[in-house]
Formats: structure tokens, C-alpha cells, sequence
């Protein structure tokens, strides 16, 4: 069974001004997403700032999820690390406070060969009960989970189930389809590439713009599912201006700025992460405008 179809929010960390986690507002965001038709949370992903987080924060910010989602939806835990005995560490600790599943990104800078990658996985997914979802996203970490090394993966450990899918290279999805015939729920990490995937295949997003368009990310999923391929890409083309707007500048500064103009929780970024430039501002405000989100704060 998958561990959910439909959008899953890569949730952003609110921050107060003073850098510590802002947990009311955190609340706050997991209420809204509740409401708003999200399909599962994902805490302490790249999205969330994790990367600029003690690992005493990081662990807090991740029960303290759990604790608010009061298993309503789904918790999945981003616990990846470029070190493996890290990432083990992490992923037993957010097993322990409740996390329903596991987000685990391959090895940044110091990187991990096809057969590293088949070592690491395995051994974090030996140490905990819960699914994994393998974070494949190239353009970040510099290594790539080439298709014949997700599927080995899939067949071989029974508790990596799934795959995020953010390396941009449709041919590389569409050959990780064809070799997995179902072993592996393929999860698109792009936003402006959630029809594409789904067409092959897929189960649904873990979305950026879902911060700010949680309903209408779900929408998108589930009308593709329910058959209604027109109106699921009625709303893929509707959104992708959003979606472009929303990585004008690094993944998460864009975003925390939307969010903040649509009075969700402030725009507070931690370094090395900034403030978004005037310019782009404009270009965010000017696309929540045209998309009909509305602004209610500066």
C-alpha cells in the first residue's frame, strides 16, 4: 500500500525573527493543511530548512508535527544525511517520536557510487520499521539514483517503497517505470512535471506550491486519477507560472516569501539562505496575483 496518492506538502519550518523555530505557527500550518485537502505532510525536507537545523531541532520540529497531525494524515520525516550512520541515527529518532514514513535523500558533496547508494539505503532501512522514500534530486546533492539502482533497491528491501523523483530527466522516469512494473510508487518532485509523472505511473507530488495552493495540488493529482486527464492538466498549466516563480531564487527562499504574503506564517529564512530580492518579489507577487492567491501581507 502506498504510503499516500495525492499532494504531500514539503513543508516549510516558520521561523521567528530571531532564528528559533516559530512552533505555534508551525501548528498553525499543519491545521491549514488539514483542512485544505493535503494528502500528507513531509517536515525537515530541503524545503524545511532541515540542512540549518541541530539535530536536537530537528527532532523536535519532526514530533512536534506528529504531534499537531495527530495522525490525521500521514508524517513523513526527511532523515537523510551524507553521512550513513547519521542518517540511521535520525531515522530510529523520528521512528521513535511517531513518524508514519521516511523521506531519505542520497548523499550530498561527498556523494556514494550506484553500489554506495545500494549500501547506504539499505543499511538505514535495515535499522527502522517504517517505509522510505528514496530523494533522488541530482542538481542539489550532485548523485543521481540511476533507475536499475532504485529498482534493485525496491526488490531487494522490503521497506523502500517508493522514490521522490526530482532529477528533471523524464526519459530517466520513464525508464525507472519500465524496469520497476509497479514495485515502486514514483512520487514527482517537480512541480511543473506532476502530469508527466503521474502518466507513467505515479502516485502523486511532494510539492513546494502546495504551501500556497494545497487544494488545487491535490485536485491536480486526484483528477488524473479519477480519469479526468483534461481537467488535471488544466490545472498543471494553470499552476506553472506559480511553480516557476516559486524557484526564481533557491528552494526555499521563494516560497517562504509566499507564504508570507499570504499571511500563512512569516518569511524568516536561516543562512546561508536570504531574503528573496526585490526583483524577485515582484515576480512571486505578480504570479500569486495571476493565480488568484491572495495577498494579505507585505
Amino acid at each position: 500500500m502506498s504510503i499516500f496518492t495525492g499532494s504531500a506538502v514539503a513543508l516549510v519550518t516558520p521561523f521567528k525573527e530571531d532564528g528559533a523555530v516559530d512552533f505555534e505557527q508551525l501548528k498553525s500550518l499543519v491545521e491549514y493543511h488539514v483542512a485544505n485537502k493535503t494528502d500528507a505532510i513531509v517536515i525537515c525536507g530541503t524545503t524545511g530548512e532541515a540542512s540549518t537545523m541541530t539535530e536536537e531541532e530537528h527532532m523536535e520540529v519532526i514530533a512536534k508535527c506528529v504531534e499537531y497531525t495527530a495522525k490525521r494524515i500521514p508524517v513523513i520525516a526527511g532523515t537523510g544525511s551524507n553521512c550513513t550512520e547519521t542518517a540511521i541515527k535520525l531515522s530510529k529518532e523520528a521512528q521513535e517520536v511517531g513518524a508514519d514514513a521516511l523521506l531519505v535523500v542520497t548523499p550530498y558533496y561527498n556523494k556514494a557510487t550506484q553500489g554506495g547508494l545500494i549500501k547506504h539505503y539499505t543499511a538505514i532501512a535495515n535499522a527502522v520499521d517504517l517505509p522510505i522514500i528514496m530523494y533522488n534530486v541530482p542538481g542539489r546533492t550532485g548523485c543521481n539514483i540511476q533507475p536499475a539502482t532504485a529498482v534493485t533497491l525496491a526488490k531487494n528491501v522490503k521497506n523502500i517503497v517508493a522514490i521522490k523523483e526530482a532529477s528533471g530527466n523524464i526519459s530517466q522516469v520513464v525508464k525507472l517505470a519500465q524496469l520497476a512494473d509497479g514495485c515502486i510508487d514514483i512520487y514527482s518532485g517537480n512541480d511543473d512535471q506532476v502530469v508527466p509523472l503521474l502518466s507513467l505511473g505515479g502516485k502523486g507530488v511532494i510539492s513546494v506550491t502546495a504551501n500556497i495552493i494545497p487544494e488545487d495540488t491535490h485536485d491536480m493529482v486526484q483528477k488524473y486519477l479519477d480519469g479526468d486527464v483534461a481537467g488535471s492538466l488544466a490545472l498543471q498549466l494553470k499552476a506553472i507560472d506559480l511553480c516557476d516563480a516559486m524557484f526564481c531564487e533557491v528552494n526555499p527562499i521563494p516560497v517562504k516569501k509566499a507564504v508570507a504574503l499570504a499571511g500563512l506564517c512569516n518569511g524568516y529564512v536561516r543562512m546561508p539562505m536570504t531574503e528573496a530580492e526585490p526583483s524577485s518579489v515582484e515576480k512571486i507577487k505578480k504570479a500569486m496575483t495571476e493565480y488568484g492567491v491572495k495577498i494579505v501581507a507585505e
